[in-house]
């Protein structure tokens, strides 16, 4: 997702904001529909891993134990434990997000700002006198 949201250009963005669009608007007409295929490929990719994790988990549990995925998968179709699972569902996203934070701000680039400079990419902006020939 990251590699794909580095080479959305900015302009598509900003353009939307010189048309007056809110930030939900642009996120909503801009931005998803730039990483649409990206989002799908990251769904597919994380229910193909997670399922294959709950096959390695049904055969490599001990005898009479329960884990947590397997918890989750039986109590799923009970629709009176239906918000217990909700739940532990929602703890589970919630502690997951805490070191994917932490690992976004250790491994994030400086802003465009704090490097000098105006320039996006390193490239230095020409401005309307170095366009024209003398």
């Amino acid at each position: 997702m990251i590699a794909r949201l580095r080479r959305v250009s900015g302009n598509l963005e900003e353009a939307s904001a010189d048309l007056g669009a809110h930030t939900w608007q642009t996120i909503r007409h801009i931005t998803l529909p730039s990483i649409q295929t990206a989002l799908v490929a990251g769904g597919l990719l994380a229910f193909a891993l997670s399922f294959d994790e709950i096959i390695v988990t049904n055969f490599t549990i001990g005898a009479g134990e329960e884990t947590l995925p397997i918890w989750i998968f039986t109590n799923l179709f009970r629709p009176n434990n239906l918000p217990i699972v909700n739940v532990v569902a929602m703890l589970v996203v919630l502690l997951s997000i805490i070191p994917v934070y932490f690992a976004h701000r250790l491994t994030r680039e400086e802003s465009i700002s704090s490097r000098g400079g105006g320039a996006i990419g390193g490239r230095r902006e020409r401005g309307r006198s170095e366009l024209i020939s003398p």
